[in-house]
């Protein structure tokens, strides 16, 4: 599975119930976001490693799809007993390969032991429908079939809950799956599962894994769209990428379910309650460095509470503990890379330029982005419309609910949103009237469930988490049978 030298392991590559060296024996390096130091090294996987974990995950479909609803749920609560058990060990995996905090390192933990023990009902689901017919003699069902091997991407960011998202749900539906993880989190975005996998005794290959190098991923899809036998993509990342999948997917004519980031807008309303919309808001734009799809991007706030809202939010916002992400009182740790940083600031100086104020932030210390609130941001700077995977975000007013709502819906974006409010009822009212896919009513944008039907509208993608899921990676068949000879018009 994995060997040690000194302080760096080595990681094969899984498939067929078997850890794997590359076919060119070649490795590549797996380095901590917050002190740079060599954390692993990966067996890189190229067409060929990917054409076998594909064959693999194809010869095991048959019997996996056939396999009880029991045993599959007992396989699901023994994995979920087996990430409850290293919660400590995989959250420490976690803060050092991703630079994910401590905290949040956990609450993944929790999340992928809900999910396991959510799926393991799930599997009861993918039921039939009997329906009438206008035929004498006619019995007429519709029954729900596995789709075969899906491709599933998944990302760095919350690396772990969204790796186990990215199996669990295909896998819920009697799919086998090969994983393709982020060059940033080959460990906690695939081969962590894979481990989890093996050790919980799921039968080889229905949970395969191919990590590969920085900037290698590309004959790795080509194969998944080359093969027959893959008949779905499932990418959890960002919307360039879903704009070449799905586009590839239409040439190949395979199933994609996407699930993409977000231009996530939280509004206040003027009888709230400020110091907890100052939590929230804190909570929502901040959490993991605001390097999640649901964190806030934009708060648009009443005007009659607007300045008692931005100068307690800028004092919180101001006291959050930044740093190692190993030290359990971090808040705000490392971004993923020097590229996410520089991205960060670039976008915070463009605003900047065309006439924004930075109330706080708005610098680094070495990959740590120090939590960064803006206002007075036009509409044309980039911050303003496109979601920036970092610490910002950015403060609006409006005079009225109907503006806000108005405000809210100017993006291409419709993953989550929220509305605080002191009268619910009002709040709710609105909630319809917000274009994305979910509407958190008194809650930050930040929000899960695993049986919630969590999925973004727009170019925030399609397809739903939990067992909504199961309609993506099932097809309906129709089977009728007549008991009577039928009358033909010739």
């Amino acid at each position: 599975m994995t060997s040690t030298s000194t302080d760096v392991k080595a990681y094969q590559w899984y498939a067929a119930g078997q850890w794997r060296d590359a076919a060119s024996a070649s490795m590549f390096d797996d380095f901590e976001p917050y002190t740079g130091d060599l954390y692993a090294r990966v067996a890189d996987c190229g067409p060929e490693e990917t054409r076998f974990a594909i064959s693999e995950a194809h010869n095991a479909f048959g019997e996996w799809a056939a396999t009880t609803p029991a045993e599959k749920a007992r396989l699901f609560t023994t994995a979920a007993d087996i990430v409850r058990r290293r919660r400590t060990e995989i959250a420490a995996i976690l803060a050092r390969e991703t630079g994910s905090t401590i905290p949040f390192s956990t609450f993944q933990q929790d999340l992928v032991v809900s999910a396991l023990e959510h799926a393991a009902n799930w599997v009861y689901l993918p039921k039939g429908e009997v329906l009438q017919s206008n035929l004498a003699g006619t019995h007429s069902i519709g029954v729900r079939r596995p789709l075969g091997v899906v491709a599933s991407f998944t990302p760095w960011n919350g690396a772990n809950i969204l790796s186990w998202r990215a199996v669990l749900n295909p896998l819920a539906a009697g799919n086998t799956v090969v994983v393709k993880p982020s060059e940033f989190a080959p460990i906690s975005a695939g081969l962590m599962v894979a481990e989890i996998a093996e050790e919980a005794g799921f039968p080889p290959g229905v949970i395969n894994v191919v990590p590969h190098a920085p900037g290698a991923a590309g004959p790795i899809a080509d194969e998944f769209f080359a093969s027959d036998k893959v008949r779905c993509i499932n990418l959890i990342g960002g919307v360039k990428t879903a704009r070449l999948l799905a586009r590839r997917a239409g040439e190949t004519l395979k199933r994609s379910v996407l699930e993409l980031g977000g231009y996530n807008p939280m509004i206040i309303l003027d009888d709230v309650d400020v110091d907890y919309a100052v939590r929230a808001a804190t909570f929502g734009s901040f959490f993991h460095q605001g390097q999640i799809c649901m964190n806030t991007r934009k708060i648009i706030v009443q005007k009659a509470i607007y300045d008692e809202f931005l100068d307690k939010f800028v004092a919180r916002a101001r006291t959050l503990p930044t740093g190692d992400p190993l030290d359990p009182t971090t808040v705000v740790g490392p971004l993923v890379s020097q590229a996410a940083v520089d991205l960060v600031h670039e976008r915070v100086q463009e605003a900047v330029t065309l006439g924004a104020t930075v109330r706080t932030g708005g610098t680094s210390d070495g990959l740590v982005y120090r939590p960064t609130i803006l206002t007075d941001v036009p509409y044309e700077a980039v911050a303003a419309n496109e979601e920036t995977f970092g610490p910002l975000v950015l403060v609006d007013a409006v005079d009225t609910a109907e503006q806000a709502v108005e405000v809210a819906n100017r993006t291409q974006y419709g993953l989550t949103s929220s509305i605080l409010a002191g009268d619910t009822y009002r709040a709710f009212e609105l909630a319809p009237k917000i274009l994305h896919g979910i509407v958190n009513v008194n809650s930050p944008t930040v929000n899960e469930e695993p049986h919630a039907p969590m999925g973004g509208v727009r170019s925030s993608g399609w397809g739903r988490t939990g067992p909504d899921s199961l309609a993506d990676f099932t097809d309906v068949i129709w089977i009728n049978a007549t008991s009577t000879q039928r009358q033909f018009p010739f």
